[in-house]
């Protein structure tokens, strides 16, 4: 978001997926004094969206009148899935030089319309993850913005938290977890814990 110049208060940025990665932009997005609109296929995400994270929008991708109705209205979208999905209509979403960044990694080419593309002044880019310095300065902002699990939001509203912490004995039973969606946002390894020395 940061390097892309997506990361200034009052940009309305657009988040694709309410996943692993979603949920982290729609935190930092609402830390860094954004609007932000969650943009899912399942319209049983809103709640979860809007009520536990702060965004302050939420469209269903298949819902042709929700995405008409948003034409033009963001300055950039992060699109975290990494299923195959349409990007017309992302595009679409986008004001004039409006930045769609990727960082999804579907298993098949994405097919980016051209005309959508050149009209508009729009652009494309990606990021995977940063350096040293860039990791640091994230959990510097993460600190002095408090983004983290809400564990006791969870716990407070009787909903599953945004993690779930494991010991590291419990890591091949996590993946094949994982593989099933069965899991809420993360599991987080627990190495303090578990490295402990037995007494």
């Amino acid at each position: 978001m940061k390097h892309y110049g997506l990361d200034k208060p009052g940009l309305h940025v657009g988040v694709v997926g309410l996943g692993g990665l979603g949920h982290v932009v729609v935190k930092f997005g609402k830390a860094m004094g954004m609007k932000i609109t969650v943009i899912s296929t399942s319209p049983n995400k809103k709640d979860e969206a809007l009520k536990n994270l702060g965004a302050d929008s939420f469209l269903v991708s298949r819902e042709e009148d929700q995405l008409k109705a948003a034409v033009g209205t963001l300055d950039g979208i992060i699109d975290t899935v990494s299923a195959q999905h349409p990007m017309l209509p992302l595009f679409h979403l986008l004001k004039t030089d409006g930045k769609l960044i990727l960082v999804g990694l579907p298993e098949k080419p994405l097919e980016i319309p051209a005309f959508a593309l050149v009209k508009g002044r729009k652009v494309v880019g990606g990021s995977m993850i940063g350096g040293i310095k860039e990791t640091q300065d994230m959990i510097d902002f993460a600190a002095k913005h408090n983004v983290k699990p809400d564990i006791d939001f969870a716990a407070k509203h009787n909903v599953k938290p945004d993690i779930e912490v494991i010991a590291m004995d419990y890591v091949n039973t996590a993946m094949k977890r994982l593989l099933k969606s069965d899991v809420k946002y993360r599991f987080v390894i627990d190495i303090a814990n578990t490295l402990k020395a037995p007494s």
